[in-house]
């Protein structure tokens, strides 16, 4: 364990890190949501489900794909996803396009859940313009806005197969 001056001057550098303070926000705004959501539902939510969630396509996504997205194991994929379907969130079907396939999605209760955590996040963000005010909050969503597109079409160049054969 460092020093006493070394534990300060890292929290002092932390703190001056917009990122690491967003990436914090993020934990802490992640974890209340989800404590929200498991008193209401008596449902045994977890993290790693908020963060799979978002990567499943209404129409369905296969396991694979789910676990490229979150940088996991199909294996690991497979665990949450289990989990989910045992809670009734989301289920596996026939994949149209390749019948050996699966595809993971959405049940009817699943999506209903979806509009119930987006509630949840409404009251989030309802507390957080209290604290800071409506235009702040407008400024936030717009730059939160803006940072999600550029990293979208950053990681949408990234898998093109041409960028990938010219980054060789």
């Amino acid at each position: 364990m460092g020093s006493a001056d070394d534990v300060d001057k890292l929290e002092a550098a932390k703190a001056r890190s917009t990122v690491q303070m967003l990436f914090k926000a993020a934990r802490l705004l992640n974890e209340r949501a989800i404590a929200r959501v498991r008193s209401r539902t008596n449902k045994p939510v977890r993290v790693a489900h908020t963060a799979l969630l978002p990567h499943i396509d209404l129409e369905g996504t296969r396991l694979t794909d789910l676990a490229r997205r979150l940088g996991v194991t199909k294996q690991a994929a497979g665990q949450l996803v289990d989990e989910l379907v045992a809670m009734g969130m989301l289920e596996r079907a026939a994949d149209p396009a390749d019948a050996r396939a699966k595809l993971v999605r959405f049940t009817k209760r699943g999506r209903a859940g979806i509009f119930e955590g987006l509630a949840v996040l409404k009251e989030l963000e309802d507390d957080i313009e209290k604290l800071v005010g409506a235009a702040k909050m407008r400024t936030l969503h717009e730059v939160l806005t803006a940072i999600v597109r550029d990293a979208d079409e950053a990681a949408r160049l990234d898998t093109e197969p041409s960028n990938k054969a010219r980054s060789r």
